[in-house]
């Protein structure tokens, strides 16, 4: 497929030309909208659930970029030959109960017969232009905060094998139906570099795209990465998603990993992500007073990397 050059626009802050967690166009001196959109397939049987979850995971890119997210649209594909139309209120109401939760105004949607269920939002959001945070504007001398713990598709792959012990349903429920809101609300309060959240490219995937071409290196602390309760047991089992070996190419022979480092724990940084934590780029002074505040506030983080000075751009896992 031939590249798709799109016009150029001096009012688009942030465009497709990056790989950004969405779009930004200014509006005034004051104001620029943030857009994006997200849709998935289920990752837990409950319906309702799977809408708060698929909501959740929507929204989060406007936080990401550093924005206040204001309305949204359903994106509903839906199999009217499998399931009933109850199901899809579930979702729905699911939907619109995160929504509400995030103080967006939900204003309809657009739905259509597909073989697969899908469901998710356009999200529209607003932020001062000054103030937008990119993904890819990290520095050396910065360490990341992980805002969430990795292991979503290792535990969704569990579930899908009836291998899942059942304390470990609700912290991974939990997680991926936790708004990035209040986090994102708490690091405005810091100077922050860039931030991206983690999603379907896994922890590393995303750490490239935080690092691009820079001749900086990002060394992330094994030990320090937060995991689901039983995620790091389920992934030496084997239970790997297909998406994680995906994210291993893409990430391809950026990635260098210590000989001590378990491999299970490895896996868990590939892995692929629903409606994960924020990963927030500041200098190293800051990260441990913003990872208090975060700790204060009931929200899971750790610091988990620094940047620092290379020849060649490197993931440097140790």
């Amino acid at each position: 497929m031939k590249d798709i050059v799109l016009p150029k626009d001096g009012r688009v802050i942030v465009g497709s030309e990056t790989s950004d967690d969405a779009g930004v166009y200014r509006i005034s001196d004051t104001i620029a909208l943030v857009q994006t959109l997200d849709f998935i397939t289920p990752i837990v049987d409950d319906p309702y659930t799977f809408g708060r979850i698929a909501a959740c995971n929507s929204i989060s890119d406007v936080y990401a970029m550093g924005g206040e997210p204001l309305t949204a649209l359903n994106i509903v594909c839906f199999p009217t030959k499998l399931f009933s139309l109850d199901r899809l209120s579930d979702i729905l109401r699911g939907g619109l109960s995160m929504t509400e939760e995030a103080g967006v105004r939900l204003l309809g949607g657009h739905s259509v017969d597909d073989k697969e269920l899908k469901y998710g939002l356009s999200v529209t959001g607003m932020v001062h232009p000054d103030r937008v945070l990119r993904n890819n504007t990290i520095r050396e001398g910065n360490s990341l905060i992980l805002t969430k713990p990795l292991g979503t598709g290792i535990i969704a792959t569990a579930v899908k094998a009836g291998l899942l012990e059942d304390d470990h349903y609700a912290p991974f429920v939990t997680a991926m139906s936790t708004l990035n809101r209040a986090a994102a609300e708490i690091m405005k309060r810091y100077p922050v570099d860039a931030c991206t959240d983690i999603t379907g490219f896994g922890l590393l995937g995303h750490l490239k795209e935080m690092l691009g071409n820079k001749s900086m290196k990002i060394v992330i602390e094994s030990n320090a990465v937060p995991v689901l309760p039983g995620a790091d047991d389920y992934a030496g089992m084997g239970l790997i998603p297909a998406g994680m070996y995906r994210n291993r190419d893409f990430v391809g022979a950026l990635c260098s990993v210590s000989g001590g480092v378990d491999q299970a724990l490895v896996d868990l940084m590939f892995d692929p992500q629903t409606s994960g934590g924020l990963c927030i780029a500041l200098e190293s002074g800051k990260a441990a007073d913003l990872a208090r505040e975060l700790a204060d506030s009931g929200i899971e983080s750790a610091v988990i990397a620094t940047v620092q000075k290379s020849v060649h751009p490197v993931l440097e896992v140790v």
